[in-house]
């Protein structure tokens, strides 16, 4: 688990096996109840064998799964925790790339895909190899290369560290691969990353949720890769809108209750907490009910602090310029990228951004064109923004995609899904500036050197942000779950 001083209070919020038989009360031999009725004994014994309490604990089921607010019983849970080591980072914001950018169009120049244009590919001969469509430039002190789709991004490698032996297991799909990148499974559901390092560390902030999603890839492996699964609804992300909904109509002015006033909520939630304080000293927790009774608490205290946080109005011109907000290209993806810095000033320990419109198997030029024209300037300011505050040096920034693309093509202006080889990079707390890390083969097809798959890379990260990933774990089922399952490995190259 944690450590000795958190898993303690930790484990007596957590159910047992058996935790249906925690708040049965014992029956005399008539079959009658004692002379205390809770609301659950109730329902229990109202209709024949119970079926009453049976519905009622299967739409609190539902109701616990889509809040996105923590409960009062678990909001010990986000408190601040001790990591395991002295951390690199302390917050993470994932630009999370569904649809699987080409890294050989982007930052992988390989010279010989250059010279062996329209040949065959080495893997298979009926497919001819595709030349990068885009010209390469070296930048920066590092001297990297980067292709004219980034001239923005450009300006900036000497901040970042590429990953350039990215590879998985995961099938070649994307409700399988971005759903893995998420949980480190293809397969099986299981906490999203985000989940696990709110898990680990809890949030800074107790008003705001500790995990959020801005604009989420929901069309692709639906809600699970932003979900905390067998791990406390708690830790599920908050997502804000979704891809396909433009950013100016993901508002959050449905948080707050025009039906009371503050001070009649705050009364209503203290007779509402006493109760269940009440109940829990007699041993009656059970975790789809109390999510039910007691998640809005935090919604309570959001209510505030939520629509500050979000209301972009306070942020200069220049601010704006530097995000290219209020541009037609960029005005979207900037405004996220604004949002994700605002939410990481504020305390929020894992904030995702999503563009999802990469998955080029035809027209890849105008493609390529369109997206990287939508985040280069917005990711290029949010590096900026991001040192001017001095907030940098202690967040981690991921940027990448499911997989990579592959070097040869049935069609002249396409690629199709390589899992073998491609890129990502990091930014900000913990990893070297200028940095570039692995490689794939002289096609770019399959990493050769400096090998990371999911697993590597999520332990990689837990590490930057202090956690070991052999000890974050959670009993489920019978057995201790890990983000990294029994694999996994820190790449301690990569690390300043």
């Amino acid at each position: 688990m944690l450590n000795s001083d958190t898993s303690a209070n930790y484990s007596k919020l957590t159910p047992t096996p058996n935790h249906m038989s925690q708040y049965s009360h014992p029956r005399r031999c008539d079959g009658v109840m004692p002379g205390v009725y809770t609301r659950r004994d109730l329902l229990k014994t109202l209709t024949t064998a119970g079926f009453g309490y049976m519905a009622f604990a299967g739409l609190a089921t539902q109701s616990a799964l889509a809040s996105t607010s923590p409960s009062a019983a678990e909001k010990s849970l986000l408190l601040p925790k001790r990591p395991h080591f002295t951390p690199r980072a302390k917050r993470v914001i994932f630009l999370g790339m569904e649809g699987a950018p080409s890294h050989l169009d982007t930052f992988e120049y390989k010279p010989k895909l250059v010279q062996d244009d329209g040949k065959p590919g080495p893997e298979n001969e009926e497919r001819a190899l595709i030349r990068p469509q885009f010209e390469f430039k070296q930048h920066g002190k590092s001297g990297a290369w980067v292709s004219e789709l980034f001239p923005q991004v450009a300006t900036k490698v000497d901040e970042l560290c590429f990953l350039k032996g990215m590879w998985t297991n995961a099938p070649a799909l994307h409700p399988q691969a971005w759903p893995a990148l998420h949980t480190g499974s293809p397969v099986f559901v299981r906490p999203s990353m985000g989940s696990w390092v709110l898990y680990g560390l809890g949030t800074e902030n107790q008003n705001l949720p500790g995990f959020i999603s801005i604009k989420p890839a929901l069309a692709i492996g639906g809600g699970q890769p932003y979900e905390a699964a067998f791990l406390p609804s708690v830790f599920s992300a908050t997502r804000i809108g979704d891809s396909k909904t433009p950013i100016q109509k993901c508002d959050v002015s449905n948080i707050a209750n025009r039906a009371t006033t503050a001070k009649s909520q705050r009364a209503l939630l203290n007779l509402v907490q006493a109760n269940h304080r009440d109940l829990l000293k007699q041993g009656n927790f059970d975790q789809q009910v109390e999510g039910v009774i007691e998640s809005y608490e935090l919604a309570f205290k959001m209510q505030a602090e939520v629509p500050d946080v979000t209301d972009l109005s306070k942020e200069s011109q220049t601010t704006f310029d530097l995000y290219g907000i209020n541009q037609e290209e960029t005005d979207d993806f900037g405004r996220q990228c604004l949002l994700a810095r605002r939410f990481a000033e504020a305390g929020v320990r894992f904030i995702e951004v999503c563009y999802d419109d990469w998955d080029h198997h035809g027209q890849l030029v105008s493609g390529l064109k369109k997206s990287c024209r939508a985040t280069d300037k917005p990711i290029a300011g949010l590096l900026t923004d991001l040192k001017e505050r001095g907030l940098l040096e202690d967040t981690l920034v991921l940027w990448g995609g499911e997989f990579g693309r592959t070097a040869d093509s049935p069609k002249p202006d396409g690629r199709d899904h390589n899992t073998k080889g491609w890129t990502m990079w990091m930014a900000g707390g913990g990893v070297k500036k200028g940095y570039s890390y692995g490689a794939t083969d002289e096609y770019g097809v399959k990493a050769v050197e400096g090998r990371m798959d999911y697993h590597d890379l999520h332990a990689t990260m837990l590490h930057i942000l202090g956690l070991n990933h052999e000890k974050l774990t959670y009993r489920y089922g019978g057995r201790d779950f890990r983000l990294t399952d029994v694999f996994g490995e820190v790449h301690k190259d990569i690390l300043a």
